[in-house]
């Protein structure tokens, strides 16, 4: 019996010393294809630098579409994802590293979004404000820079939008990520719990969860998640409401997760560059666009008009009031397609002499969790 126990698991320990070596050559062949594709990377490169531009997210984004087509497992989709944005993360950097600025403090969820829009190999450079992205691009201190424009439950970002108005900065490309709120503290309890920090939009999401599960805590707000963290790591008795990655940064206890009230619970970046977006054959692209409008009856219907006549559709529309002019108002407006597709070059051509001012901010492509895609699909 002992001897038949003996031989199996010799038989065991063969087969996986086999399937071991057969792992061991197909590493070596991944690495291989590895560099062979960094090296046509640095060839496209090498060409693409008279065109002033070696971050191209039209093509990004179609290479990880044709991945997610081609897959069949045992890989997950987001794992491919995963690892392809650090394949080509890895590939760009052969070239220059990108600096790209972000609404700081570092593990914020800005630093999230810019991490999944990059990959690890940019050079990200935290900045105190959305108007110190904005300048810090604008500047040339950073290539790109990334600023919240929208979440999904609390509305548009202000301070982003108003800045769009007077800067010369184009969208290159927009990323949306899921906000997934977790309760960090030093404690490994949530008993232990006094207090409850967070930026004042997070509390804001989280509102009714405190008051169901931390009744009679106190509530203070923070400048930001990651402030928040950096707190609760001075105080056990005191919790932060904030990400994953601020949990890995400060060292913090995950006590709870998805505490945000709203399941489905999605915050929009914009992807700021000083040039516009390099063209991509794909036909899924967003414009944004800002207007003002003369103060006269029915002027609004007659500006969104042109685009129903093109069956054109605004994903969007907001107003803003315009700073320094009491009660005139700038329109923000997001289109599906692209600029120079003649539907919409004919609509904005037709409502030029109806606005007094009329601004492209870019025509991009779109990064979207698979989740939120599904979902968009499910609605058409």
């Amino acid at each position: 019996m002992a001897q038949k126990r003996r031989e199996s698991l010799r038989d065991v320990q063969k087969a996986l010393d086999t399937l071991r070596q057969r792992i061991d050559r197909t590493d070596a062949q991944i690495l291989s294809l590895l560099n062979r594709r960094a090296r046509l990377a640095q060839r496209i490169g090498d060409r693409k630098k008279d065109k002033g531009s070696i971050y191209v997210p039209g093509r990004e984004r179609a290479i990880f579409d044709r991945l997610l087509e081609l897959n069949d497992g045992p890989l997950p989709d987001h794992s491919v994802s995963t690892i392809y944005r650090e394949i080509i993360s890895a590939s760009r950097a052969l070239e220059a590293p990108l600096r790209v600025s972000y609404l700081g403090p570092e593990a914020s969820y800005a630093h999230m979004a810019a991490r999944e829009q990059f990959g690890s190999n940019a050079e990200f450079i935290p900045v105190e404000t959305i108007p110190n992205v904005f300048s810090s691009v604008e500047n040339a201190h950073a290539d790109y820079g990334v600023v919240p424009v929208e979440n999904s439950s609390q509305g548009s970002v202000a301070v982003t939008l108003d800045v769009f108005v007077d800067t010369n900065l184009c969208i290159v490309s927009e990323r949306a990520i899921e906000i997934r709120h977790c309760l960090l503290s030093k404690a490994r309890k949530r008993e232990r719990i006094e207090r409850v920090t967070a930026h004042p939009q997070s509390l804001a999401q989280c509102r009714r969860w405190i008051q169901n599960n931390l009744p009679g805590v106190s509530v203070t707000a923070a400048s930001s998640n990651s402030r928040a963290a950096e707190l609760a790591r001075r105080d056990i008795g005191m919790a932060a409401i904030a990400g994953r990655l601020a949990a890995q940064k400060y060292r913090l206890n995950v006590i709870d997760e998805d505490i945000q009230d709203e399941a489905a619970n999605y915050t929009r970046f914009a992807v700021l560059g000083r040039e516009p977006a390099p063209p991509s054959r794909r036909g899924d692209h967003k414009t944004s666009v800002i207007l003002s409008v003369r103060d006269q009856a029915g002027v609004l219907f007659d500006v969104l008009k042109p685009f129903a006549d093109n069956h054109i559709n605004l994903l969007r529309i907001e107003s803003r009031p315009l700073r320094g002019r009491p009660w005139e108002y700038v329109f923000f407006i997001d289109i599906e397609g692209r600029a120079n597709d003649t539907a919409i070059a004919e609509a904005l051509e037709e409502i030029a002499p109806l606005c007094m001012t009329v601004k492209v901010l870019g025509s991009y492509t779109s990064f979207l969790p698979r989740s939120m895609s599904n979902k968009s699909e499910r609605q058409k």
